[in-house]
């Protein structure tokens, strides 16, 4: 191994001898390293089960000086680590690989990069975006994930344009019908029906708005923080034959709530996450105030498991995905909900749907990388990969999973909700269109 690669420790070890040791007690599966001039390591196990190719020193020493999901997410992004093999078996053994460097790093050394890089995500985001989570920082940071071409989104989404957790009657339905299975699902939880006023908060590129117009004869209405998203969705109601009852509009859900419309029903898929945990009941509050008597609101959102706890550091997924995004758990939902006045009527989890989704999606955007990095660019596309494979790995460990909460706004004990769920999971057949009530 050339000596030039050697761990920033202050030791007199050959690089082997150093990994060796940072190693010993490592429990994951097997893996190797591949130096820039050539030279390798291998783990305990003589047949590693994925590796890492450090294509520069750089990217060595962001291995052993700060090995988190940042700074070697950033040296992934710019095509400095490279993973030969399972992207996913990489990132499953990526704490572990942590937690033996860090291991090898003095207390002091780790607590003052821990600070510093808190220090320096707060101060970056509080001079280019403002406050956190005002009007100004949060259209900039919906702007910052969703404003690329929908070309490129639709090339691992498909043709439903639904980017969130799809609904599996089995696995072995496309994601397509995954997803308009999921749309069902959420208008038949809703008891959804004809010109009943529906509104879908964060509503994307339109797929729900659409749908509930289509199919459940609704007068939809979707909002959303991206332009290009609403500018996309425009398109695909100004190209419906015959014209549906629908409208799509850029505009923040508190100034909508300030309007006082009013609705039958409302929906909010993927949106929550981006609220906060400080201003989680006034979200609650607003989709209250802005339901019929017997009203309904179904929340789909990501939630985290208690006991992982709140991060404070800055990750991967908040440094290029979703800035300033927090998940609350699935009881601090609730909470917030009933605390606003609704009645919590159902709680669904769908983890392991979000894992098959989020797997999906990863396979179709490698099938169509060299299209996607034309519409985008490399380190964009390596990004979305990164981000969308450990998102699938949460899933799966159950750090993180999806909860639908319907939740009524009950008038004198009465709910609009259905007494049984039953007629939500018959082979998806939706329930017949009704007046409104």
């Amino acid at each position: 191994m050339s000596a030039t690669a050697t761990v920033s420790l202050g030791q007199a070890e050959t690089a082997s001898a150093q990994l060796d040791r940072i190693f010993e007690s490592y429990t994951g599966p097997g893996f190797s390293i591949r130096f820039w001039d050539g030279s390798s390591w291998v783990s305990h196990d003589t047949n590693p089960d994925f590796g890492l190719w450090l294509r520069t020193e750089d990217a060595w020493h962001a291995l052993c000086e700060s090995p988190n999901d940042v700074a070697l997410g950033a040296k992934y992004v710019d095509g400095e680590i490279e993973v030969e093999g399972d992207l996913y078996l990489a990132l499953r053994a990526l704490p572990l690989l942590e937690s033996a460097i860090m291991k090898a790093l003095p207390a002091l050394v780790q607590k003052f990069r821990y600070h510093s890089t808190v220090l320096a995500n707060h101060v970056h985001r509080l001079a280019h975006w403002g406050r956190v989570h005002s009007q100004q920082r949060d259209a900039a940071s919906i702007a910052h994930h969703y404003d690329k071409p929908p070309e490129f989104f639709k090339l691992f989404l498909g043709n439903s344009m639904v980017y969130s957790c799809a609904y599996f009657q089995s696995w072995s339905r496309t994601l397509d019908e995954a997803q308009s299975d999921k749309m069902d699902l959420i208008c038949r939880k809703l008891d959804l029906r004809r010109d009943e006023r529906f509104l879908d908060i964060g509503c994307g590129w339109g797929s729900l708005v659409l749908h509930a117009a289509e199919q459940y004869a609704a007068i939809s209405r979707g909002i959303s923080l991206s332009e290009k998203q609403v500018n996309h969705a425009v398109r695909r109601i100004n190209e419906q034959q015959p014209p549906s009852q629908c409208e799509v509009e850029f505009m923040d859900f508190r100034d909508l709530a300030w309007q006082k419309p009013r609705f039958h029903k409302i929906a909010s898929v993927g949106m929550c996450e981006h609220v906060g945990h400080k201003h989680i009941g006034e979200y609650f509050k607003h989709a209250y105030n802005m339901l019929f008597p017997r009203g309904l609101f179904l929340n789909h959102g990501i939630t985290r498991r208690a006991s992982t706890g709140g991060r404070s550091e800055p990750s991967f997924i908040d440094r290029y995905i979703f800035p300033d995004g927090e998940l609350l758990t699935v009881s601090e939902m609730v909470n917030a909900a009933e605390t606003a006045g609704f009645e919590v009527r159902d709680v669904e989890d769908l983890r392991e749907h979000y894992e098959e989704t989020l797997h999906r999606w990863v396979s179709a955007l490698n099938e169509n990388e060299s299209e996607a990095i034309k519409l985008t660019d490399a380190p964009t596309v390596r990004t979305w990969r990164l981000y969308m494979s450990g998102c699938a790995e949460a899933f799966r460990r159950g750090d993180i999973a999806i909860h639908q909460l319907l939740l009524s706004k009950n008038d004198h004990g009465l709910s609009g909700a259905a007494k049984v769920r039953e007629p939500w999971y018959r082979n998806g057949q939706k329930t017949s269109p009704g007046p409104a009530v």
